[in-house]
């Protein structure tokens, strides 16, 4: 009989324990610099490449512009993430948007871009000492009773007249946002470089 108390107690003890180890929301750093890297399938090159948040570069005809890059603390699990949208460069000298949305280090194969020449991914974010704390989402009252059936009171709807945006379908073409600060063209016999004479 002593051996089952102790059992049970032991029990007890791991599964406080084990509840008490679940980790809690992490903090973010905003990091300055986003780190992606670019493969040029037909030479098989492999390019890395910084970019600051909010400037444009161009990788082959894929213009880049990361918009945010978050890692967090170095006690926590890692995960480095970018939100970012990607312009294809045609022929004609016109821009298709082929890509907006989270980019993931840890899954490039399932959050990078895929081209037809270029695929381009996020490696890392650097240079962020900013720590953003997410604030703690306050838990939400229950929803008024209805005195007559005692059941909760429908949700008041939308009404019809709002309008919803919602975002371009892939491949729709749109404007240069702004002249591209550093252009890779892998497939020239100096790599990294511009030909165009820029950098």
């Amino acid at each position: 009989m002593l051996s089952l108390r102790r059992i049970l107690a032991f029990a007890a003890v791991s599964g406080a324990a084990l509840a008490l180890a679940v980790p809690a929301k992490a903090d973010r750093i905003r990091n300055p610099t986003a780190v992606f890297a670019g493969l040029d399938k037909i030479t098989g090159r492999i390019i890395s490449f910084e970019v600051a948040i909010d400037e444009t570069v161009q990788f082959g005809a894929l213009q880049i512009t990361p918009r945010v890059c978050w890692t967090r603390p170095p006690t926590e699990a890692p995960q480095t993430t970018s939100f970012s949208e990607v312009d294809e460069v045609t022929f004609n000298n016109e821009y298709r948007r082929i890509f907006t949305g989270w980019m993931y280090a840890s899954s490039p194969g399932l959050h990078g871009v895929e081209h037809a020449i270029y695929d381009v991914w996020l490696t890392d974010c650097k240079g962020g000492t900013e720590l953003v704390v997410d604030p703690k989402e306050p838990e939400a009252p229950p929803p008024p009773l209805n005195p007559d059936q005692r059941r909760p009171a429908r949700p008041a709807q939308a009404p019809p007249s709002q309008r919803i945006d919602v975002a371009p379908p892939q491949g729709v073409p749109v404007q240069p946002r702004q002249t591209p600060s550093q252009r890779f063209f892998p497939t020239n016999p100096a790599p990294g470089r511009d030909p165009a004479g820029g950098n």
